[in-house]
């Protein structure tokens, strides 16, 4: 039986043209800095978004500690919102490892952190408190129904930031969904943060790797944490030359992910029992609830859509989340939508 896996876009496998990327890769030690490959997608990554150096990470969570960890010393505070990635789903490594103290502040519907919350939370000078270094929004916003935050918000938070003698890190995991779900350049959505981190392995299809970019001198301590965290990955480019296909290749398909959502979600939205977070979709994610009416429990509506071959992820109680990405066709679409419903109904 087929498997339609929507529980998230980091299921993707790689593509046959990264397959033969990797295959054929020329590699080198990239501790020593001579992966030729894994050089020249770090450069191509830094291009991409308008920063000078990019470095390969093993992940987005390896990506934003790393960030963490190089703006801001033991004690130092970081501001970031109550459904950041950061605090909710990285295992706490920037308290475990860096000593960094998070100032949680409510995320808005729309993904943002109020800015007046970001001035309230910004400690003043005293001998009491920790220092504000470092303020850290996401884009798109994965809590709050994969939102893209728009570049006029990232500019406003930034330059505040700035005004604070703060720098603004951007957990950029899906920029180019944002990018793509607002119609805007990538460079414009990122040009105002001091540094930001995008995954290769969710709807870009590489197997594994983030990259995180921003100033060289910032990229040179980065890399020193990086090997601390024993992310030093000697001949990458194998794994590289995959990103390097993804970053040609693979944004372009993401309006079609976001396409199929607004599809999944018109159909699970004339469904009896289901309340639908948004309407359409932001971008590539569908949060829905199963209503009260809906008597089967939460395991047996997980287990019975995977006795039908679809997958989805349960986020909390009678709440769900489905992911469209580049393996999701529309046959896997109608299907999706066809078992949900019969489900429902039965």
């Amino acid at each position: 039986m087929e498997i339609i896996d929507l529980r998230s876009d980091t299921v993707t496998r790689p593509t046959p043209a990264m397959r033969r990327a990797m295959a054929e890769a020329e590699v080198g030690d990239d501790v020593y800095g001579e992966d030729p490959t894994v050089n020249r997608l770090e450069s191509m990554a830094a291009e991409r978004m308008g920063k000078e150096a990019g470095l390969l990470v093993s992940s987005g969570t390896m990506g934003n500690l790393i960030a963490i960890l190089t703006h801001c010393g033991r004690g130092d505070e970081v501001i970031m919102g109550t459904l950041a990635h950061t605090f909710l789903y990285e295992a706490g490594g920037i308290s475990a490892l860096g000593g960094v103290h998070p100032h949680t502040v409510p995320n808005q519907s729309d993904g943002t952190l109020d800015i007046n919350d970001i001035k309230a939370a910004i400690r003043p000078d005293d001998v009491h408190a920790p220092v504000s270094r470092l303020v850290v929004l996401e884009n798109t916003q994965n809590r709050c129904g994969g939102v893209p935050i728009t570049a006029v918000y990232t500019r406003e938070a930034a330059e505040l930031a700035h005004s604070h003698d703060m720098a603004c890190h951007l957990d950029g995991a899906r920029i180019f969904n944002a990018a793509a779900a607002l119609d805007t350049p990538v460079l414009d959505l990122v040009s105002a943060v001091d540094s930001v981190t995008f995954c290769l392995s969710k709807g870009l299809c590489a197997p594994v790797g983030s990259l995180l970019c921003g100033p060289k001198p910032f990229i040179r301590k980065a890399r020193r944490i990086r090997k601390q965290l024993g992310g030093g990955m000697r001949q990458a480019g194998i794994l590289a030359a995959a990103g390097i296909v993804a970053l040609q290749e693979m944004t372009d398909h993401l309006k079609d992910d976001h396409r199929r959502a607004r599809k999944i979600s018109q159909g699970l939205g004339q469904m009896q029992g289901i309340s639908l977070k948004y309407q359409t979709p932001p971008s590539n994610m569908i949060f829905f609830n199963l209503d009260e009416q809906t008597t089967q429990s939460d395991e047996i509506f997980i287990s019975r859509l995977k006795e039908n071959g679809i997958l989805i992820g349960r986020i909390g109680a009678r709440q769900f989340r489905i992911v469209t990405h580049y393996w999701i066709d529309d046959q896997a679409v109608e299907k999706a939508i066809s078992v949900i419903k019969s489900i429902l109904e039965g």
